[in-house]
């Protein structure tokens, strides 16, 4: 998903991906709390924490996408993650066929 973030367009370095997982129990109607996340390009580690913090506070993909999440970072990724769980991404290229 890197492919989308600006930062990470312009550094040359594109690669990589930031997933997210959600609780999707019904229970939790469409609204699940983060259970865990990972990533994987230039910077990662520098940006695990806030995955670690959303964890931690309990946030569910809206609070997440609703953070604000400057441009160009590569922290952007999160917050774009979160957008694609919960359907409101608009900033994805078009999927590869």
């Amino acid at each position: 998903m890197l492919q989308a973030v600006g930062r990470a367009i312009s550094n040359g370095r594109d690669e990589g991906v930031t997933k997210l997982l959600f609780d999707d129990s019904p229970e939790a109607h469409g609204h699940g709390k983060i259970l865990g996340g990972g990533m994987v390009g230039t910077h990662a580690g520098d940006m695990i924490g806030e995955i670690a913090l959303a964890i931690e506070m309990g946030a569910d993909a809206v609070d997440i996408g609703k953070t604000i999440h400057p441009h160009p970072t590569l922290g952007e990724s999160i917050g774009m993650a979160a957008e694609v769980a919960h359907g409101s991404c608009t900033d994805l290229p078009p999927s590869k066929k």
